[in-house]
């Protein structure tokens, strides 16, 4: 039972390291400008993905009903389409913030840094656009997200835990676990994508454009890609 259980727990982990996966939470990390922001992104994610695990397995284990290929498919395809607006929202961010760099100093006594600050339309170049705040709050939008790609990736993990394990108490702790498993990986995960984009964002202004410019080319191109292999839904 053990080693069942801590075998879903390290699958978990690798579970979130998978394409769209990783492709989603490193458009999500582009909103924040701290490690710990991204990494917070990346838990809720990993909770969003678990909440739609555990309830699609519950549905599927006790009441014993399956999950039809075509709904599945379609959930795919969903996932495709909302990795291609992920991707496109960090262009349309990149374009309104027109983030840049300049030296200054808060104070006379301060030392002269560099400093990244928007000059979103409408928004002013004033001292408090040179003030060091963070977003707070719940991110919904990553625990969206994590709902989506947990309801999408259901059906093959539910198919592998009754296959594997015939009770279904030991299936929903594995589930359970599992899902710990992916927080954890996204948690890391988020914060090793998070770094770069931190520290470019400090004094590199090309080198955090491009950053940014990679992910959302990478995130739309893996849409694309998704939505093509499950294009068959239409039909």
């Amino acid at each position: 039972m053990f080693t069942l259980l801590g075998l879903g727990f390290v699958l978990g982990m690798r579970h979130a390291l998978e394409a769209d996966h990783a492709a989603a939470v490193a458009s999500l990390a582009t909103l924040n400008r701290s490690v710990y922001q991204a990494m917070k992104q990346g838990i809720v994610w990993g909770f969003g993905h678990t909440v739609t695990l555990f309830l699609f397995g519950s549905i599927v284990l006790i009441l014993g009903v399956v999950i039809p290929e075509r709904f599945a498919d379609a959930l795919e395809c969903a996932v495709g389409f909302m990795l291609v607006g992920l991707g496109i929202d960090v262009f349309r961010r990149m374009k309104n913030e027109r983030i840049h760099f300049h030296l200054h100093q808060h104070t006379d006594t301060t030392t002269p840094h560099f400093h990244a600050h928007t000059h979103a339309p409408n928004m002013p170049h004033t001292q408090a656009a040179h003030e060091h705040t963070h977003p707070q709050g719940f991110p919904h939008r990553a625990f969206i997200v994590g709902l989506m790609h947990g309801m999408a990736g259901s059906a093959a993990l539910i198919l592998l835990t009754i296959n594997t394990v015939m009770s279904p108490l030991m299936a929903l702790s594995y589930i359970v676990i599992f899902g710990v498993g992916s927080i954890l990986g996204m948690g890391l995960l988020s914060m090793v994508i998070a770094i770069p984009l931190w520290y470019s964002a400090r004094s590199l202004t090309w080198v955090h454009q491009s950053i940014q410019s990679v992910v959302g080319i990478g995130t739309i191109a893996l849409g694309g890609y998704v939505i093509s292999q499950h294009s068959h839904w239409f039909q």
